[in-house]
Order: structure tokens, then C-alpha cells, then sequence
């Protein structure tokens, strides 16, 4: 609960008046039967009209200052859980911002997106919920209990006999259905995981006619997700025919027991309908709490899985960084004796032992089989993941000595999977830097051979991409991407088999704006086509996270057999797709 009260604090007022102003309520509701019974006992049977009109003037000052307390309590109730939770999703966010890809690895997209807002409107709910019975159902409970004692001891004990079978039934219950929920919330985890696969993938789903796979798995999930919910469900539902149950033996008992005093003459008519009546609110306010305890429970499987999100210790920060205030300068990088695995216990090592330098200004190209660590290796750079042996160095300064948004800052990354997000051409392309010029956008996207078919369209640079952009081909997504980095100048430009599907003629365009308009950029090109690092200063053969030959292009024709493979198997599928 401490740290919750952060985000309670700001609101501490509503969070201090809903259950005041819901004491209001309990106070008229336990005053109302005591004012009834009086004009029963004595206002009907003596037939006192200006003793009725008294005592009901009385009780509708008291519906009045009941209705303002009900809605001053649901008014603050709503303002306090909705802001608190509203500020504890802001907070779960921006930790989810902070986490390193080890630490999203952990999680599917799925559960987060669940985190972020089935489970926070649980929390919300209960909330919300617990502010208006907070002391509204013990207010009842204990006043109405007060008020029966008052009333008629004798009778009164009834209650207390039934009470405690009650307040058995009720933990039984709860006892029950804490796994369920969060079940229930595991099960929720999974449908969302699996509807936003299918949502993302929908094209390829289409393309291999797959939907009636897809549908029976969606089925599968969502079958899933019933039986666990109707099974968490069953148990509430259980929790009213119980009360129900009670309540009405506990009344025909009173109403029996009190006849007899009525007959014997130690009780008034007017009394007994009293006590009644508070045999009511005190079996509702039992009901209120148990039903109250019941969401909080299924709102405490929420909060164990938002606190799995809160406790995750972020692996990857610069709270240790010795130089936080150095900038990338020059965009010099250097790999010393490094060695990384994803799984720092087990697992093979997917990088090992690596060392090379790339001077500022250099182009480096790096070629090798599919999972051979091209994609590890560079992600090491704006330290993506931090290497388990050895040290990246950038400027002479190695990568966890840099405050992290000053080296990201030096670094743009055209990352393998080009990602776009909803919105313009220019939204998008401002990523790369927010406050951009007209100027700025269109020289960068001149120089990623951008600018031509983003003209092309008749909204220009405001056309909207749609989510993902959808409605932009392969290479075009890739200029784009290519434009965004080059508009946040950086020392070091990466390029992760960005060009993969941009035609050769394009690709070399894109290679001489880079020669002239990045002169002082290191660029570091991951490609598959050997003609996209031909000319590069200096490339990198990898192999199974090892490097088996660096030079140049020269260089590794004469001395790496396997670069001499790769370059003769590329050329002779191009005779065969020419001839």
C-alpha cells in the first residue's frame, strides 16, 4: 500500500470526502426506521396529525441530507479512483518505457497491453467501489446493530447468532476465488497476446489462407478465457442466494420471535417493523462488504501482476554512468575482446570474442549468414543490451559510461523491421528530430531517395500512413525509415539490411548521398548483397558470432574463402536472373 500512496496524496481530498459524504447517507438510513416506528407508536395510534407531520418533516430533511451525501460520495468516489489510477498508469507506462529489450523479453506485448488497462480499471473499480462502502457498509452494520440492541436485546441476538456463519461463508468464498481471478486475468493475457498477433499479421494470415487456422485458434483462446471467467464468476454468483438465504431466515425468525413479544405486550408494532428494517441493513451491509471483499480480491490479482511490472529491475540504466554529460562527437567505435549471450546463465554465446574500430567519417559493412550476430552486434552500439564480456567503446569512451539518451542521442539505428506509426509523412519523419524545417525534411528525404514519391502523393509530406503504414510498399517504408534517422544527424549511422527492398539502381543513389552529405557519419551497413558494402572502408565477415575475415573488399577477395563464396554465388544468380 506505501507505494501506492503517491498517487493517492495529490488526492487526498476526495479520497477523505466520498466516504465522509457516505457517512451522511449511513447516519439517515439508520435514523430513518427509529423515525417511522415513533410515528407508528405514536403519531397512527393516537392519532396525532400534527405529531406525523413533525416527525415526517424530520425524515424528509433527513432524505435530503441522504440524497446530498450520496451524490457527494459517488462524485468524489469517481474523481479519486478514476485520477489515482489514472496517475499509476502514467507511472506503469513510463516504466514500461524504461525497460531494455531483456526486460520486454519477459513479458509478452500482450500482458502489458492487460496490465495497462484490464487490470487497472480492476484496481479502478474496487476503488472506487471501496470509497463509497468504506464506511458506509461498517456504518450500517454498526449502527443499525446499535440501534437493534436499543430497540430490544432480546431480540437482537438473533442477529448475532447468524453473523458469524455469515462471515464463515463469506471467507470460504473469497478463499476460493482468488486463483480463479487470477486465472482469469492469465487466460485474458493470452486472447489479447493472440488477438494482436492476428490483427498485425492480418496480411499474412490472407496471403497463406490461413483464417481457418486462426479462427479455430482465436476460438480455442476465447473458449478458454469463457470457462475461466464463468468459473471465477460461479463464485460470485454463490455469494447472493447465501445472503439472500440468510437474511430471510433471520427475518422470519425475528418476525416470529417478536410476535410473541408484541402478544405479550413488551413491544410496539411500530418497533418491531423498526427492527426489521435494521435486520435488512445490517444483512445488506454484511452483502455490501462481502461483495466488496470479493472484487478486492479479484482487484489484488491485478495489483500482484501490475507489481510484477513495477518490481522488474530495469538491467540496463546509466545511474552508474561516470560521464552522463559527454556527447557523441566524433562517432568513432570500437568493439574490445566482446562477447555477449542473451541468457546470462545458460546459452550459447551468440557473439565471441569480437574486436574491430571503425574511424570517424569510415563506412563499415558487415556480411554474414542468417544468425550469425550481424543484428546482436550493432544493437551493442546505442547499447541496446549490454555485452556480457569484453567493452564497445564510442569516442574512445566505453557505452555504460554515457548517459543513455546523449549516446542514443549520437546514434541513429534504420532498424530491420521498419516500423512506422500512425499518422503523416511528416509526423513520422520528425521522430528523427521534432523540430524539424520544411527544409530539413525534405534534404533528408532527398538523400534517401524519399522525396520523389512522397511528392507523388497529393497530400505530399501530409499524407497519412495509416497504422504501421499500411499504405506505403516495402521500399518505401524503408526510405522513410532512412529519412528519419538522417534527420537526427547522427555521429554513427546504422543501417540493418535497410535497403533490402529498394531496387540496386535506388540503393546506389542512396550509398552516393551518403558519401557526400554524410562525410563526417560513420556508418555502419549490415546488408545481404555484397554490391551494398562493396565500396565500404572496411567489412566484417561474420560466422556463427565469430569473425572469420576483415578488410576490405579488395582484400577479402584475396584472403577470406568464405566472402570469395558468398561474392561468386550473388554473381552468378544475377547472370541467371539477367539471362
Amino acid at each position: 500500500m506505501k507505494r501506492y500512496m503517491k498517487y493517492i496524496k495529490p488526492y487526498a481530498a476526495a479520497f477523505i470526502l466520498a466516504p465522509l459524504c457516505m457517512l451522511t447517507e449511513v447516519f439517515g438510513e439508520i435514523m430513518l426506521p427509529k423515525l417511522m416506528s415513533m410515528i407508528v407508536n405514536r403519531g397512527v395510534a393516537q392519532r396525532d396529525l400534527s405529531y406525523i407531520i413533525g416527525v415526517g418533516a424530520v425524515m424528509v430533511v433527513f432524505s435530503m441530507l441522504m440524497a446530498l451525501g450520496g451524490v457527494g460520495g459517488a462524485y468524489f468516489s469517481s474523481k479519486a479512483s478514476i485520477c489515482f489510477t489514472s496517475d499509476l498508469r502514467a507511472e506503469l507506462f513510463a516504466k514500461v518505457q524504461k525497460f531494455s529489450f531483456k526486460n520486454i523479453d519477459q513479458f509478452s506485448t500482450g500482458s502489458l497491453v492487460t496490465r495497462l488497462t484490464n487490470d487497472i480499471q480492476q484496481i479502478q473499480n474496487v476503488t472506487m467501489m471501496g470509497l463509497r462502502m468504506m464506511f458506509r457498509a461498517p456504518g450500517m452494520l454498526i449502527g443499525a446493530l446499535i440501534m437493534a440492541f436499543i430497540m430490544n436485546k432480546r431480540l437482537a441476538f438473533v442477529i448475532l447468532i447468524v453473523i458469524p456463519f455469515l462471515a464463515l461463508a463469506i471467507a470460504g468464498i473469497l478463499k476460493t476465488a482468488f486463483p480463479r481471478f487470477t486465472q482469469m486475468q492469465k487466460k485474458l493475457d493470452r486472447l489479447n497476446s493472440g488477438i494482436q498477433e492476428a490483427l498485425t499479421n492480418v496480411r499474412v494470415i490472407k496471403s497463406f489462407v490461413r483464417e481457418d487456422y486462426e479462427k479455430e485458434r482465436f476460438t480455442g483462446m476465447n473458449r478458454d478465457l469463457k470457462e475461466s471467467s464463468l468459473s471465477a464468476m460461479n463464485i460470485v454468483i454463490m455469494t447472493m442466494p447465501v445472503m439472500m438465504l440468510a437474511m430471510n431466515i433471520t427475518t422470519l425468525a425475528v418476525v416470529w420471535y417478536g410476535g410473541n413479544i408484541i402478544i405479550a405486550g413488551d413491544m410496539a408494532v411500530g418497533d418491531l417493523t423498526a427492527f426489521t428494517t435494521y435486520i435488512v441493513q445490517i444483512l445488506m451491509s454484511l452483502m455490501m462488504l462481502s461483495m466488496v471483499l470479493l472484487q478486492s480480491s479479484r482487484a489484488m490479482a491485478s495489483v500482484r501482476r501490475i507489481n510484477e511490472v513495477m518490481d522488474t529491475v530495469v538491467d540496463l540504466t546509466d545511474e552508474n554512468a561516470s560521464r552522463k554529460e559527454l556527447l557523441v562527437s566524433r562517432g568513432k567505435v570500437e568493439f574490445r575482446d566482446v562477447s555477449f549471450s542473451y541468457h546470462e546463465d545458460a546459452g550459447e554465446k551468440v557473439l565471441k570474442q569480437i574486436s574491430f574500430s571503425v574511424e570517424p567519417g569510415q563506412t563499415l559493412g558487415i556480411i554474414g549468414a542468417t544468425g550469425s550476430g550481424k543484428t546482436t552486434l550493432v544493437q551493442l552500439i546505442p547499447r541496446l543490451y549490454d555485452v556480457s564480456e569484453g567493452s564497445v567503446l564510442v569516442d574512445g569512451v566505453d557505452v555504460r559510461e554515457y548517459a543513455l539518451e546523449n549516446l542514443r542521442e549520437g546514434v541513429g539505428m534504420v532498424l530491420q523491421k521498419n516500423v512506422l506509426f500512425s499518422g503523416t509523412i511528416e509526423e513520422n519523419l520528425q521522430w528523427g528530430r521534432e523540430n524539424a524545417t520544411e527544409k530539413d525534411l525534405r534534404e533528408a528525404a532527398e538523400s534517401a531517395q524519399a522525396d520523389g514519391f512522397i511528392m507523388a502523393f497529393a497530400e505530399g509530406y501530409q499524407k497519412d500512413l495509416g497504422q504501421g503504414g499500411v499504405n506505403v510498399s516495402g521500399g518505401q517504408k524503408q526510405r522513410l525509415c532512412i529519412a528519419r534517422a538522417l534527420l537526427k544527424r547522427p555521429k554513427i549511422l546504422i543501417l540493418d539490411d535497410s535497403t533490402s527492398a529498394v531496387d540496386t539502381a535506388t540503393e546506389a543513389r542512396i550509398r552516393e548521398c551518403f558519401a557526400t552529405a554524410l562525410k563526417s557519419t560513420t556508418k555502419i551497413i549490415i546488408a545481404q548483397r555484397i554490391s551494398s558494402v562493396e565500396e565500404a572502408d572496411k567489412i566484417l565477415v561474420l560466422d556463427e558470432g565469430r569473425i572469420i575475415g576483415v578488410g576490405s573488399h579488395k582484400e577479402l577477395m584475396e584472403q577470406c574463402q568464405a566472402y570469395q563464396e558468398i561474392y561468386y554465388s550473388q554473381r552468378d544468380r544475377e547472370k541467371e536472373v539477367s539471362a
